[in-house]
């Protein structure tokens, strides 16, 4: 039987195809989309020597940049352009001039062209920035899931406010709206891709959008192809449909919440999107589709919303978190390569990123505190609502200044981190990290987790909200969202929980909570925990010098913490002897414990396990 470590190097390997001897040239005009000529790259052998992907354009070779190596583009023109790109199946047969995968060079050109957005002058070089108008976030509540009544998406599906059911017939009226819209137009701009690194669950996707600027974005994010065999006879997995600029003015007749739409039909492997500009719902509605595809494999696979990294002796770590637990920060590591950012699998034979590119946030953005996010910000990167300020006759980023959105992004594709993780694929994780913002400063800067207890944190997925995130906001609030993902999971969270708890069990991964939140007081009396100090916890369980620690249990909330750390104050370690106040911070301790508890109520007796007894016990 081969060893997972063979199985990893053999299904990379079955992905290296062959390279197109037009590479070096400009990207290809016609009115056919018949392929040129191939020819095997010379360099495909030693990728396989060295188990690289070159699936993905993020593998250099020979002499060429990473742009340079990404070119399958198409111009097809003509009165048959729709069919020959596939897009009249959808319904889509007015466009003449279809531009398909087009090279970094040829969006930049399409942007400015078409004055879709601004070019910023920053510090690495010249990058595209858009403002995507009044919604600078997703719009959950106008994201809707099609009830095929009788369907299996309708008997599996986890109904409710994060996913709205709708009908059938409102889909097919926005559907039609949506095609109706794209036979207006005479150019539109097609990106065919894939999610997912692994091969045993890699779908095709396909974005249909009206400029250039949306397919730019998709093509920063998802995994791009690498030579024209893979965009021949491409028949997508699913399809969006990116009507941006139209509204649904029936609304109110479909039983939607606004003018804006965005409506997923797992059945027809469809979507479409109405009255957003912000290109998260096209990368976000993709990873909601995988966290329902992948658990309904057979052997099911663990989908999740998590960065990941990897050693350089192939020991791979997983970092969960929401927004400010430092998730992006902690898995940039000089001493580890980056799997990805935000969206990953876990099968029978590791990890694997579901995307090519990375989607961060800008807000206080500076070299020093984000250095890997500050020089990807580069040409074929692309800002999202970030505010620009005139000097001299540039336009230059100010991070700062979020009058505009506190949500300022930056997309761009993987090679622009320089230790990225070229396989995008890595074995089974050592460590599994739950990072925390404990505005309340109860919870330790590192703690032991049983599997059980594990189980009980992944569904609680902790944080807290401080004043400054969101109006109205003066004291602490605390924020659980299940599986750190709840606004994705298309499945019940217990059903990614047992996915968990299996691969745990299996692979003897060890689980740990982290507080990047506060200490010696809840916010705003105590302190933030320091950079310096989460660090230190995180090395210390990624070089495993955390296991030659002495334990302490927590009789409140029942995990291990450690008595002494290299790097770390032993008072913070032990959280009650960096209060004050003792008796203040043992109130505070039942009060979050309290909060723990009345969230988890909604999971006893739900999944196969009740993990309920794996929480804090009063």
């Amino acid at each position: 039987m081969l060893s997972s470590s063979s199985r990893i190097l053999l299904r990379t390997a079955s992905r290296v195809g062959g390279r197109t001897a037009l590479r070096a040239f400009a990207a290809r005009t016609s009115t056919t989309t018949s392929p040129s000529p191939k020819i095997l790259s010379d360099t495909v052998q030693s990728r396989f020597n060295y188990g690289q992907v070159a699936f993905k354009s993020t593998v250099a070779h020979d002499t060429m940049s990473p742009r340079d190596e990404y070119n399958v583009s198409s111009t097809i023109t003509g009165a048959d352009a729709c069919n020959q790109v596939g897009i009249d199946s959808l319904g889509i047969t007015n466009p003449t001039t279809i531009y398909r995968n087009m090279t970094y060079q040829q969006f930049f050109e399409h942007e400015t062209t078409n004055n879709e957005g601004k070019v910023a002058h920053a510090e690495y070089g010249d990058t595209f920035c858009v403002d995507t108008g009044k919604f600078t976030g997703r719009s959950p509540k106008d994201k809707w899931l099609v009830k095929n009544i009788g369907s299996e998406s309708d008997q599996n599906i986890w109904w409710g406010n994060v996913n709205q059911p709708t009908t059938p017939e409102v889909f097919k009226e926005l559907y039609d709206k949506a095609v109706a819209h794209f036979n207006t137009l005479d150019k539109c701009y097609v990106f065919d891709g894939f999610c997912g690194a692994s091969p045993s669950s890699q779908r095709k996707v396909r974005f249909v959008h009206e400029m250039a600027w949306p397919s730019h974005f998709v093509t920063n994010m998802f995994i791009r192809p690498e030579n024209y065999e893979q965009l021949d006879n491409f028949t997508p997995d699913f399809t969006v449909i990116n009507a941006c600029s139209q509204v649904n003015e029936e609304w109110e007749k479909h039983n939607l919440n606004s003018d804006v739409a965005v409506v997923f039909n797992i059945e027809e492997r469809k979507a479409v999107i109405f009255g957003t500009w912000y290109g998260g719902e096209n990368k976000k509605g993709i990873f909601s589709l995988m966290n329902y595809w992948l658990p309904m494999q057979d052997p099911p696979q663990f989908p999740m919303h998590c960065s990941a990294n990897v050693g350089k002796k192939g020991d791979s770590a997983l970092f969960f978190g929401l927004s400010g637990t430092g998730k992006t920060t902690l898995s940039a590591d000089p001493h580890r390569d980056l799997i990805g950012d935000d969206e990953h699998g876990w099968d029978e034979d590791g990890i694997f990123n579901f995307e090519g590119g990375c989607y961060a946030k800008t807000i206080n953005l500076s070299e020093k505190t984000e250095p890997d996010i500050y020089r990807a910000i580069k040409k074929d990167a692309m800002l999202e609502n970030v505010k620009l300020v005139e000097e001299g006759d540039s336009l230059v980023p100010d991070y700062f200044d979020t009058t505009k959105t506190e949500n300022g992004r930056v997309s761009y594709p993987i090679f622009h981190i320089d230790n990225y993780h070229k396989p995008q694929i890595a074995g089974h994780p050592k460590n599994i990290i739950f990072l925390s913002c404990d505005a309340f400063g109860v919870l330790p800067p590192v703690a032991k987790l049983s599997s059980e207890q594990a189980m009980y944190h992944f569904l609680s997925g902790y944080t807290a909200k401080v004043a400054g995130t969101e109006r109205g906001i003066t004291e602490p609030v605390p924020n659980f969202s299940p599986c750190f993902g709840a606004a994705f999971l298309t499945l019940h969270p217990t059903r990614y929980a047992d996915l968990l708890q299996q691969k745990l069990d299996k692979h003897n991964s060890v689980a740990w909570l982290v507080n990047s939140g506060w200490s010696g007081g809840s916010y705003p009396h105590g302190d933030r925990m320091s950079i310096k100090t989460t660090r230190a916890c995180i090395d210390a369980i990624l070089d495993g010098s955390v296991e030659d620690a002495t334990w302490t249990k927590d009789e409140l909330f029942g995990f291990e913490v450690p008595d002494a750390l290299p790097g770390v104050d032993p008072n913070v370690l032990n959280p009650r002897n960096a209060w004050e106040d003792k008796e203040d911070f043992d109130a505070t301790s039942k009060k979050l414990a309290r909060m723990y508890i009345k969230n988890f109520e909604k999971y006893a007796d739900q999944g196969s396990v009740d993990y309920t007894q794996f929480g804090p016990q009063l």
